[in-house]
């Protein structure tokens, strides 16, 4: 009887397909659900995004194999970084992915070999384990501690560890913590990235969803960054594209040339109507983009500020569309909680623990339901009586 990989050992169902079918079993039980638990934008796409891959379906010449970035694409996320960002980006420093957590997931592929170490935050995205595992590395955590804000401690790394380690993933603003970083942070990783000889590698999905004036912005932006790293540019969240996949690694050519060999080896490019709807959202006015992070931050200030009204002390988050969430005291763990939860509410959220070991005593909430369904989300909590 033939076995299935051993590398199957280290993963489950993805924690969101699974909390998927418990929302699904709750509709089957006619029971009210408040889905926020997955990141998935509900304001509606920009419709000259919609017209572009309409137009270009009908294409049958786009129903080939694109095998590359398109030139034009290419001169987009250049100007785009431009405008964006003040930085000059080159053609051959892009690589289009088919959404963050592919280019991170096979990431590990160009970069480890069997055995070979990589520093992830605690807690962090699940992707960037996978990554790592997928390619036969090691994982060593950095840890994101409330007390610091939730920013990279290295402190309790020794320094051969570091020597070590073949690269660092730095995510912000911070899926799930919703913590900000600014650029000395980033300046004082490049210099240990060189002082070690690891690359950084920034996951840079969330630089348009931040809050109460912070500056969002590129690593790439900074002084070294290129000489030491590259980062995950996405369109999904910010122009509504999630379920196109429309994601680039930018940045240092020896890390963009190793994922794109990586990537000829199972992809044959990325669905040219896909492409040209890249080329359209990138030119779209920042005016649609700043608006939409101002409604974001109505539903923060909605589902934060309500929740300590009814006795639940959660921080405003600084950035991204999730609220990090420490559970109440009257329960000793996040599944715990999640479980009560669910069962009184139907809101569903993440249990923190799919985030690493150190998301035990969190929950991670998605603000992906207008102010007007946040208040009842509160309200609910609050007449459930399961913070008492």
């Amino acid at each position: 009887m033939q076995k299935l990989s051993k590398r199957l050992n280290h993963f489950q169902t993805g924690i969101f397909a699974s909390l998927t079918h418990k929302r699904n079993e709750l509709i089957k039980q006619n029971k009210k659900v408040y889905n926020l638990y997955v990141g998935t934008p509900d304001f509606k796409i920009n419709e000259n995004i919609r017209e572009t891959v309409s137009k270009e379906a009908k294409d049958p010449e786009n129903f080939k194999y694109s095998l590359i970035d398109s030139p034009e694409m290419l001169q987009a996320v250049k100007e785009y970084y431009k405008a964006r960002y003040q930085t000059d980006i080159e053609t051959d420093e892009i690589c289009s992915v088919n959404g963050s957590q592919d280019g991170i997931g096979h990431l590990g592929l160009a970069l480890l070999d069997e055995g070979d170490k990589a520093l992830l935050p605690d807690p962090g995205y699940p992707v960037f384990e996978a990554g790592v595992l997928l390619a036969g590395g090691e994982v060593v955590y950095y840890p994101l501690k409330k007390e610091n804000g939730f920013l990279p401690d290295l402190s309790d790394i020794n320094e051969e560890t570091l020597k070590q380690v073949k690269y660092m993933i730095v995510s912000y603003p911070s899926n799930p913590c919703g913590a900000v970083a600014n650029k000395k942070m980033y300046i004082d990783l490049i210099e240990k990235a060189k002082k070690y000889g690891f690359y950084i590698i920034n996951d840079n999905a969330y630089s348009d969803i931040i809050f109460d004036g912070l500056e969002g912005f590129s690593f790439l932006s900074i002084p070294g960054a290129k000489e030491v790293g590259v980062e995950f540019f996405s369109l999904s969240k910010s122009f509504n594209t999630t379920g196109a996949r429309i994601s680039f690694c930018i940045g240092n050519k020896d890390i963009v040339n190793g994922l794109r060999i990586i990537r000829s080896q199972y992809d044959f490019g990325m669905f040219m109507p896909i492409q040209k709807a890249a080329i359209t959202a990138l030119k779209t006015p920042r005016e649609e983009v700043l608006k939409q992070c101002a409604e974001y931050q109505k539903r923060r200030d909605t589902l934060c500020g309500g929740l300590r009204k009814i006795g639940w002390n959660v921080p405003d988050s600084k950035g991204t569309m999730f609220v990090w969430a420490s559970i109440p005291q009257n329960f000793s763990s996040s599944m715990e909680f999640w479980n009560e939860l669910v069962d009184k509410t139907g809101v569903i959220c993440t249990p923190g623990t799919a985030f690493g070991p150190m998301g035990e005593g969190y929950v991670r909430f998605a603000l992906v339901l207008p102010p007007e369904q946040l208040k009842e989300v509160v309200d609910i909590i609050d007449k459930s009586g399961i913070l008492k």
